[in-house]
């Protein structure tokens, strides 16, 4: 009897446990998914969180797990194993070659691309002369130069955006016949802190008011659906075939991590993706990056406003 009524009380326990998990834990099928980790350039978080992130999980049956930051940032902490990734997705060469150098990565094949804009808060005190500058009634960059005005842009050390910024504004001195108007707007390139914010927090300090107007991409401005300013395709690096004649006469010099001076020159605007050879779940990014590649995927991109991928493959 006392042994019925132990084999009792352990069924009615176990299926106890059962229902609380059911409820609040994670299901059996579930916890068994494997995990997959993609570090990306900190402007995709909306079109990952939103778009490919959820796409992966119902084709890949996996969790997918991102990571956003600025890509040489990412780049280095995964050369130097501080991080792991089974996908890197970065803006520009630059940040693959740090993992191809590194042994990471062998190709790495273009999914996207973007331009250069200047974003603005529709609810700052500058909005009006924004706005005006967007139709082309103001002059975009002398709005940028009035006291008071309050401009962001992210860490060029570790962000190409933050580069690009900084390259837009020299190409839009040359273009518009303005010398210094990069200095005047951006001050020191790579140490003004009023101005440089971490990557993924940079849109979100516009939208809450904390600052006028930043850098961005077309893509991720029309991700976070603000108001922005479109450049000319001369300053907004987005014309492959000016790269040579017009894009590369641009250059300036930050100091490096290891503390040694490094020019930096103009590259394309165009998104990469590439699985990691230490990658823990290879076949699952794999898929991911053919994901992007696939119909479904460029949908996604053209949907938060990204552009269609430009160039060959980085080998």
């Amino acid at each position: 009897m006392q042994r019925k009524t132990l084999s009792l009380i352990a069924t009615r326990a176990g299926a106890l446990a059962a229902a609380v998990l059911g409820v609040c834990g994670v299901p059996r099928a579930q916890a068994a998914q494997p995990v997959l980790s993609v570090a990306y350039a900190g402007s995709m978080g909306a079109l990952m969180d939103k778009a490919l992130g959820p796409g992966i999980e119902r084709s890949a049956h996996v969790r997918f797990q991102g990571r956003g930051a600025g890509a040489y940032g990412l780049a280095h902490l995964l050369a130097d194993r501080q991080i792991q990734a089974d996908v890197f997705v970065s803006i520009t060469p630059g940040p693959i070659e740090v993992l191809q150098k590194a042994g990471l990565v062998g190709t790495a094949v273009p999914v996207a691309s973007t331009q250069m804009v200047i974003a603005y808060s529709p609810k700052g005190p500058h909005a009006q002369e924004f706005r005006e500058a967007a139709e082309g009634r103001r002059t975009w960059y002398e709005v940028l130069e009035q006291p008071g005005v309050k401009f962001g842009r992210t860490d060029p050390t570790t962000d190409p955006q933050g580069r690009n910024i900084v390259f837009a504004m020299l190409l839009a001195g040359n273009y518009y016949k303005q010398p210094g108007l990069a200095r005047t707007i951006l001050g020191d390139f790579q140490h003004n802190t009023t101005q440089i914010f971490a990557e993924p927090s940079l849109l979100s300090r516009l939208e809450s008011g904390q600052i006028d107007a930043s850098s961005g991409y077309l893509s991720a401005v029309i991700s976070h659906k603000l108001p922005y300013i479109k450049l000319p395709a001369q300053v907004n690096l987005s014309d492959p075939s000016m790269s040579e004649d017009w894009y590369g006469k641009v250059h300036f010099s930050i100091v490096a991590p290891d503390g040694k001076p490094q020019q930096l020159s103009t590259q394309p605007l165009v998104f990469y993706a590439a699985v990691l050879r230490n990658a823990a779940h290879p076949a699952q990014a794999r898929e991911f990056v053919r994901l992007m590649q696939s119909r479904q995927g460029q949908k996604m991109f053209h949907d938060f406003g990204y552009s269609e991928p430009k160039g060959g493959d980085l080998h």
